[in-house]
């Protein structure tokens, strides 16, 4: 009996020391997720979305002199829909793009990352955020800039 339990011991022991030397793991990165609109936000809340359109008054505070590029940002009650997250606005009152939300109800506001930029620039880095009011007709969202703020630039949220 004596002699199992010194084995015991020993294979114990042994297992032990033989790892000492070895750095514990590195704790797992934490997974970030930055796809929302990929959940099935209708199942999970027993809510059901309803697809709404952006129609812009531009202001020419925000467009400025080669125009403005807007990209929404996915806030509850709304989600992006594909291709209907970035909108250009000229100087000259043109428009490229839509703004296409899938909303469980119409949002009182709504912010986007924002830039000045030509029409057809590349998907730089942004400047910061604009939040603005919405006054929903139906499924219309109407945006009216000049009453759009500003918020921080992106370099001042570090």
């Amino acid at each position: 009996m004596k002699r199992i339990i010194f084995a015991i011991i020993c294979a114990v022991l042994t297992g032990h020391f033989a790892y000492a030397d070895t750095p514990p793991a590195p704790p797992p990165a934490p997974r970030i997720s930055i796809f929302s609109t990929t959940t099935d936000w209708q199942a999970l809340t027993g809510l059901p979305l309803n697809e709404y359109r952006g129609v812009f008054s531009p202001d020419s505070k925000y467009v400025g002199s080669r125009g403005i590029v807007l990209y929404y940002l996915d806030a509850f009650p709304c989600y992006g829909l594909g291709d209907g997250v970035r909108v250009w606005m000229g100087p000259n009152g043109k428009y490229d793009g839509e703004l296409r939300i899938a909303c469980v109800y119409a949002p009182d506001a709504i912010m986007f990352s924002y830039r000045n930029a030509a029409r057809d620039a590349d998907d730089a880095r942004n400047t910061g955020m604009l939040t603005c009011p919405v006054a929903a007709d139906g499924r219309t969202l109407n945006i009216d800039m000049s009453k759009c703020t500003r918020g921080k630039d992106w370099d001042e949220y570090r």
